[in-house]
């Protein structure tokens, strides 16, 4: 059953067989459904929808379905179950998987579901949890596959069958160390497959590898995958020591919180999840309208201070919020692509330079065309002369200024060590109001004045 066919416009399999009050055909539902989808159709369900379809087909919880919802609905619905079900859950689960879902719960729900678990997993899990967040050792998977340089290709692939159940789900390079458990090298399992069972592992591994350190930033190794295109990599501990591995399935999820995490900060909000109230998007969102409130009243006070110019001539209310719009938006477009070149690693201390000039060149040439372009509407309009070369200048000035914050703002703030997409939209669409409101009223109060 596709995904299609489960939405049939907004109408679910799933919430006809609630409807019907049937518990035998809610468990065949849910039975054929693939575990992504039945993640999918619990998020579109209400907070007691979900409890009720808990209460009457339990099993729906498994490790699979866990791993794929989103974390606002894990953290609905882990109150809806008790420890033994989820420790359950959890031990079908890869180890960095089982992290994030021990994550989202209360202190004694979490205390209660280690308790549940056998030794080992509690053990692998408080490593884990004991990392801070978004790095690497609390991401990783602790579940690898490695062997010593000596081993021949028949030793590790007798050792993989001979483990079984403690293999990891999903891996694809037998990691290959000396005699302090320090990887050296890798041998991708295609490559192990088709050897003789009698060739050392040392001759066929790649010595070329990639080591990721357990206290970087997760962002750290995304940009390491995306540079040396891997699909897997082995992580280190101070020591050097092989403690886990990170692939690239759990990169892409890395990837993508990344960039949401980096869209919604530039807009000044944060994630709304389904499960999220109103009262809580107004939280969310509430402080960075009031961040832009003041700076609102900043630019207010520029306009206040040219009040008698105004006054004089009505014209200058009517062009002058085009000038400013104008500086905002070409300040936006000159950040976005500043924040979004931060963060691929492109732009750094070296091409600094290289891209604020680049960025002030190209304002200075988008603004002499809209300052053509308002300035001729300025006359048709207006049938003044030095009114259209008001608006000619000020234009120009303030798409440079717009050029040079979009650009210097992020670079400042990366320097300073905050973050480019929480902090820059804020700073840019203030120097480009006042720049704006100020080229205008300054150059008209000197040329009609």
């Amino acid at each position: 059953m596709s995904q299609t066919d489960l939405h049939p416009e907004g109408d679910t399999a799933l919430q006809d067989a609630l409807a019907m009050d049937d518990d035998v055909a809610l468990s065949e539902t849910l039975a054929r459904l693939h575990p992504a989808d039945v993640s999918d159709e619990l998020e579109q369900l209400s907070s007691e929808q979900r409890e009720d379809i808990i209460a009457r087909v339990p099993d729906i919880i498994s490790g699979d379905v866990l791993a794929e919802l989103e974390d606002d609905v894990v953290e609905d619905i882990l109150p809806f179950l008790d420890a033994d079900r989820i420790a359950d859950a959890l031990s079908d689960m890869d180890n960095d998987d089982a992290t994030q879902i021990l994550e989202e719960m209360e202190d004694g729900q979490r205390e209660d579901v280690l308790d549940a678990v056998t030794p080992k997993e509690r053990i692998a899990y408080e490593e884990s949890l004991a990392f801070d967040d978004e790095t690497i050792g609390r991401l990783m998977q602790r579940e690898f596959v490695a062997a010593p340089e000596f081993w021949l290709v028949g030793d590790a692939i007798d050792h993989m069958r001979q483990t079984g159940e403690d293999l990891p789900d999903l891996f694809f390079n037998v990691y290959v160390i000396d005699t302090a458990f320090k990887p050296i090298g890798y041998v991708p399992v295609s490559r192990l497959m088709r050897s003789e069972r009698d060739i050392r592992l040392s001759d066929i591994m790649s010595n070329t590898i990639v080591k990721i350190d357990q206290d970087s930033d997760q962002e750290e190794a995304a940009f390491l995958f995306e540079k040396y295109n891997l699909i897997s990599a082995p992580v280190i501990n101070d020591a050097g020591r092989l403690v886990g591995m990170m692939t690239v399935d759990d990169i892409i999820e890395i990837i993508q919180d990344e960039n949401k995490e980096d869209i919604l900060a530039l807009a000044g909000v944060s994630d709304a999840g389904l499960a999220d109230t109103a009262i809580e998007t107004v939280r969310a969102r509430a402080p960075w309208l009031f961040i832009n409130l003041l700076t609102a009243v900043l630019a207010s006070l520029v306009i206040a201070r040219f009040d008698y110019a105004i006054t004089e001539i009505v014209a200058l209310a009517v062009l002058m919020p085009i000038v400013a719009s104008m500086g905002g938006n070409a300040g936006t477009q000159a950040l976005t692509v500043a924040v979004r070149a931060l963060a691929e690693r492109e732009l750094t201390t070296k091409s600094a330079w290289r891209a604020v000039r680049r960025e002030s060149v190209a304002a200075l040439i988008i603004g002499v065309i809209f300052a053509v372009v308002l300035a001729l509407i300025a006359y048709i309009w207006f049938g003044d002369k030095q009114l259209a070369i008001v608006a000619f200048i000020a234009m120009i000035v303030n798409h440079v200024f717009a050029g040079l914050a979009g650009i210097a703002i992020p670079l400042g703030l990366k320097r300073a060590g905050a973050d480019p997409a929480v902090s820059s939209s804020v700073f840019v669409t203030t120097v480009t109001d006042i720049v704006g409101f100020f080229a205008f009223l300054g150059t008209a109060v000197l040329i009609l004045l």
